[in-house]
């Protein structure tokens, strides 16, 4: 892996260095095994193993909880080394790393209750789309999601849910319809067999039901509030940071085999050009995404909160993420008809590349609905999605 190392804000701690080399142990491992773990639409049971025993799934989880609390910039970091190894790898650990972060939005008592092991991992869909009727002591909860990447070897189920009272919308304080995320226990939750995609596919992101369950209401959370004390990981967005990280290590992958598959034209002018295009559009765009997160964590390591960025330093956070996933597909792409008729062979993993930054593309992260926020933003118009920007109300 030849990824180049930005300016560092800290230097990398003890525990962030060792899940790190721990990744990046694994990455040549799912690389082998890629075309197992697509036709599988899952991670196979020992390569999720390989991801707890590496720390992944704890990265999260807060040194109070004797957890390694690894950076935003550090947690990409490790995502960015898994999906150099396999997209789906890197998609699922990067969805199921984020059990440590909702402990914060969750009263803490609970949280230990419901996590009594720091390697548990957490899936599920956050937009609103489940009904949960108001019942004594929580709520009902029903409901179809999409997308439950990591959804087979999860632990909890976290899923967005609407409220009502008595079979009608409860109002939230701004008179909308309120909303909330419901944390069910896997065993609760019936996973349909749907997930049959263009890419992305060992990341098992499957449609799922919920018929029915009592959750208790301290099992319930809203990203506006915060349990624990103020701090750079207990933030709306921070689920969101690490995400870059996915396609990042599948553009770096892609650029460094097309070089190793390339060394007998050294000397062909269109080899060099497109080569020489994709690495500049490359370290470019990490270097967007590094820069971001590091402002935000000085900032907010500092006592500070998302309000003290400014416009623009605030805007970057999400239009990062925005063009590194859309930056990715583009190298891939290029690199992919730079190679010609060799790429179109399945064996090749630049036509599974191709697919899987393909669909991580369709994600609302990657959406023109980030733009139009940042943009709204930056004109003090209204952001359609404001989560995007840490904004809860």
């Amino acid at each position: 892996m030849t990824i180049v190392d930005e300016p560092r804000l800290t230097e990398r701690g003890p525990a962030a260095a060792e899940i790190l080399a721990r990744a990046q142990a694994i990455a040549p491992i799912v690389r082998e095994r890629a075309e197992e773990i697509e036709r599988l639409r899952r991670m196979p049971d020992d390569i999720v193993e390989l991801l707890r025993d590496a720390g992944v799934f704890r990265m999260g989880f807060a040194k109070s909880w004797g957890g390694p609390e690894l950076n935003s910039v550090e947690q990409t970091e490790v995502i960015e080394a898994l999906a150099y190894g396999d997209a789906s790898v890197g998609w699922c650990a990067m969805i199921g790393s984020d059990t440590g972060l909702y402990a914060n939005f969750l009263a803490e008592p609970v949280a230990r209750e419901m996590f009594p092991s720091l390697d548990m991992a957490t899936a599920g869909l956050l937009f609103p789309v489940g009904h949960a009727e108001i019942v004594p002591g929580g709520y009902r909860l029903t409901g179809r999601w999409q997308f439950g990447s990591g959804i087979n070897h999860a632990d909890w189920v976290v899923s967005g849910a609407f409220i009502f009272r008595d079979g009608k919308p409860e109002p939230d304080e701004f008179g909308n319809h309120d909303s909330r995320l419901m944390m069910v226990p896997r065993d609760q939750v019936e996973v349909l067999d749907t997930w049959y995609t263009t890419g992305l596919a060992g990341s098992g992101s499957s449609d799922y039901t919920i018929t029915d369950v009592f959750v208790p209401a301290e099992h319930s959370l809203v990203f506006s509030e915060v349990h624990v004390a103020a701090g750079p990981l207990a933030q709306p967005e921070v689920h969101m940071r690490n995400m870059p990280g996915v396609p990042l290590g599948v553009a770096r992958a892609a650029l460094d085999y097309v070089r190793t598959e390339s060394a007998a034209r050294a000397d062909d002018y269109r080899l060099q050009v497109t080569l020489a295009e994709c690495e500049a559009d490359f370290h470019a765009t990490r270097s967007g995404v590094y820069t971001a997160m590091r402002r935000e964590w000085e900032v907010l390591s500092a006592g500070g909160t998302l309000d003290d960025l400014t416009p623009e330093e605030r805007a970057a956070l999400p239009l990062s993420r925005v063009h590194a996933f859309r930056t990715a597909r583009s190298i891939v792409l290029r690199l992919y008809d730079l190679r010609q008729t060799s790429s179109i062979y399945k064996p090749s993993p630049l036509d599974r590349w191709l697919r899987d930054t393909t669909t991580m593309c369709q994600h609302v992260v990657a959406q023109d609905r980030i733009l139009q926020s940042a943009g709204a933003h930056l004109t003090g118009g209204t952001p359609s999605f404001r989560l995007a920007l840490g904004l809860t109300s």
